[in-house]
């Protein structure tokens, strides 16, 4: 890959310095903030292959608000991974539906901080089909990365865009959740936790509003995208 350039929220210091460290050997680039305004000033002001958010900040700012306000405010799609030692159900589901993509808990390898930010960045980078998806009314343009549903534009993250192609290209089939884990993380599958989460979030982003579901779980099976449940 060439050279990622990545900005690090973090106000410990003495990790920052480490995960610096590491990510400057494995050839990234690498700005820092240690308090959540100065951040969001530089995740909003510059552009980044990565963001590395920390969510107990100093600065006004937590890294949930930090994530939101990128996505909704400053309307970008950069890959986010939340690095927090908060592990719980409910802290992922909130950093997901905040518009993070990946969720690391501390204590953490740092090489496995660098594969997540390389398949991140991959996917975000990556060179996809021209052609358009289509599901009852949902319609996925892979040339422009826009998902409709009807008149309605939605708004996915790129996790979830990736979720999205892999079931939409297999529906009505249904996909394993093992399938889809290795699809989207390779051999660095997360808990299972994260897989969910993602799955909840689109749910509601291409479900929650409309009368008629699309996105189905099989329960003991997988799931799949099909007019029929």
């Amino acid at each position: 890959m060439s050279k990622i350039n990545v900005l690090l929220v973090e106000d410990h210091q003495a990790l920052a310095e480490t995960i610096a460290d590491h990510l400057e050997l494995a050839d990234f680039t690498v700005d820092f903030a240690a308090d959540g305004i100065t951040g969001l000033h530089l995740a909003v002001t510059n552009t980044y292959d990565a963001i590395i958010l920390d969510v107990m900040l100093p600065g006004g700012l937590n890294g949930f608000e930090i994530c939101e306000k990128i996505r909704k405010e400053a309307k970008s799609d950069v890959p986010i991974i939340m690095l927090t030692a908060r592990d719980q159900i409910g802290d992922k589901l909130k950093g997901f539906d905040n518009g993070a993509d990946d969720y690391l808990a501390k204590p953490f390898n740092p090489d496995e901080l660098i594969a997540r930010l390389q398949s991140m960045v991959r996917r975000h980078r990556g060179e996809f089909d021209s052609k358009a998806l289509k599901v009852g009314d949902l319609v996925f343009d892979m040339g422009t990365m826009e998902v409709l549903r009807g008149n309605h534009k939605l708004k996915v993250s790129p996790t979830g865009l990736q979720i999205l192609k892999i079931l939409m290209k297999k529906s009505p089939e249904v996909v394993t959740k093992e399938q889809l884990s290795q699809q989207l993380w390779g051999d660095l599958v997360p808990d299972s936790d994260v897989l969910r989460s993602h799955l909840y979030i689109l749910r509601k982003t291409i479900d929650k509003p409309f009368d008629k579901e699309l996105l189905h779980t099989i329960p003991g099976v997988g799931v799949k995208i099909s007019e029929q449940a």
